[in-house]
């Protein structure tokens, strides 16, 4: 038989058959509760769409960090000529004797009609190569949407003023007519156009390209945000207690801004990717013998690929849908699971 009866402090405890509970014997029963993150995170994982899309995007990241120890183990790498390596496999236009582009045991995913690059290797690092230039500039990009956003959004006035004109001057720039124009300008400010362009420097292009009209988005976001929390109760309370303007936005503002930080950053990366991939894709970005996803796209558009080995396409092709398929779906669960009223 139960029955409750009062403590001490307000607390009720229950005799169980004259037995009284842990909290009669001085025992003390503590109620933990959860963070905001840590209730994010089980709102997170009872999202099946969103944790079988971060195991995804987690297994291309993976493929792209391992690239060398998987071509290693596989025995071939992406710069191979298999066309002057071992002519027998293909015929006098260049193109893989075996049906389906030469896919066998030797080699998965074919050889590439023209050269005979390994399409496998190239593929996996390929991946390397678009992700590693897409995190680089995502990165940039947040950094300065949180110097520039948060700076505009807090201190206001004329920095307001300022930082909010020039994103509404860059904003105006149609983005994909001037990342080509301007590849060729940044690309010869670091080799003469007489000499050959090594691989680093336009890595380095495309970042600084991409970074320079891409930042203004998110940029706006935060100066949004900022402007609503600096008018908050406890942002002033901070000011009536002294504390420095940096301590205010290292403490109070930028705690509150994480949210639309990430969901944006998980929007933003995968298109950077496609971005990537189309300046590559133009001759602008990423050439051979570099892999590189965009690179691929442009190969497998040539006349001799595509009337002779369709199934070029298909590996890179479906490589990307998936990983920005799974990216846009992972960052519409982290909205969700930091927002749990925002229907999807």
């Amino acid at each position: 038989m139960t029955s409750p009866i009062d403590i001490e402090g307000g607390g009720t405890s229950v005799v169980v058959d004259g037995e009284p509970g842990p909290a009669a014997k001085g025992e003390t029963v503590k109620l933990e509760g959860r963070s905001p993150g840590q209730l994010m995170w089980l709102r997170f994982k009872r999202d099946r769409t969103g944790v079988i899309s971060a195991y995804v995007v987690g297994f291309f990241f993976l493929i792209g960090l391992l690239a060398p120890l998987i071509s290693k183990l596989y025995g071939k790498n992406p710069y191979t000529v298999y066309a002057d390596e071992r002519p027998e496999l293909f015929d006098s236009a260049g193109v893989p004797v075996q049906p389906n582009g030469g896919i066998s045991g030797d080699f998965w995913f074919g050889l590439e009609p023209g050269n005979g690059y390994d399409v496998f290797t190239k593929l996996i690092y390929g991946i390397r190569t678009s992700l590693m230039i897409s995190v680089a500039v995502t990165v940039a990009v947040v950094v300065t949407g949180i110097l520039l956003g948060v700076a505009a959004g807090y201190i206001g006035g004329r920095t307001d003023y300022f930082i909010g004109r020039v994103i509404d001057f860059l904003l105006a720039f149609p983005a994909q007519l001037f990342f080509i124009a301007s590849m060729p300008v940044v690309v010869s400010l670091f080799v003469s156009p007489r000499d050959e362009t090594p691989t680093y420097v336009r890595v380095v292009a495309l970042i600084l390209v991409q970074w320079f009209l891409g930042w203004m988005g998110l940029g706006r976001i935060l100066r949004g945000t900022a402007l609503a929390l600096r008018e908050r109760e406890f942002i002033e309370a901070a000011r009536v207690s002294g504390a420095s303007s940096w301590r205010i936005i290292h403490k109070e503002i930028l705690p509150n801004v994480v949210t639309p930080l990430l969901v944006q950053a998980t929007y933003l990366l995968p298109g950077f990717v496609t971005a990537e991939a189309g300046l590559s894709f133009l001759g602008v970005g990423i050439v051979e013998p570099t892999p590189d996803w965009g690179q691929m796209f442009s190969k497998a558009s040539t006349e001799l690929v595509m009337q002779n080995d369709i199934t070029y396409m298909f590996f890179p092709g479906v490589s990307m849908i998936i990983f920005v398929v799974a990216f846009n779906l992972l960052g519409d669960s982290v909205r969700d699971a930091f927002d749990p009223k925002t229907a999807r």
